[in-house]
């Protein structure tokens, strides 16, 4: 080989071993680069950056906006006391006394239905006239009983709506 061709063989030797090291750097550019982006586009997006950017976040102002109006507080109403005789056979008497509170839907529906006071009275004395002392015993027949004190206050009131009869106070005697 003459010195001219051991030149030229000496640069592509030297070619290649720099072709060899930019491939490399070519390598790593390519897989770094796109784990990189990937990983800014990541941190961007649950940052809540990224989204909002790009118009789809909630932002603050959507928030409010889009946020239900907080529920109304229920209105209360109290109910005169009830004394009632319960039905019992036999000769000794037994009576119930009732102290209770309405739990209405809506604080304009207490108009409607201390007008209809008297029928609600009424009714509640009506029904608690026919119950017997057994019935009343246990947390299963308060309950049968709150249940059926609402539904005839339900009837009483008309489109007034009572959630519930809360008892403040229940003797037995």
């Amino acid at each position: 080989m003459s010195a001219a061709a051991k030149t030229d063989a000496a640069k592509t030797e030297a070619g290649d071993g720099a072709a060899a090291k930019g491939g490399g750097r070519k390598r790593l550019l390519l897989i770094a680069l796109p784990v990189l982006l990937l990983a800014a586009g990541a941190g961007a997006w649950f940052s809540g950056f990224l989204p909002n950017m790009l118009g789809m976040g909630h932002g603050e102002e959507h928030a409010a906006a889009e946020a239900p109006p907080a529920p109304r507080p229920p209105a209360f109403l109290d109910m005169p006391d009830i004394i009632a005789n319960l039905n019992v056979p036999g000769r000794r008497p037994a009576y119930i006394k009732l102290r209770s509170k309405l739990e209405l839907s809506r604080a304009e529906d207490a108009a409607a239905v201390q007008a209809a006071m008297p029928r609600l009275q009424d009714l509640f004395t009506t029904y608690l006239r026919e119950m017997r002392p057994e019935e009343l015993r246990g947390s299963a027949g308060t309950q049968r009983l709150r249940e059926e004190l609402r539904a005839r206050a339900n009837l009483a009131a008309g489109p007034a709506r009572v959630n519930d009869v809360l008892f403040v106070e229940m003797l037995v005697q």
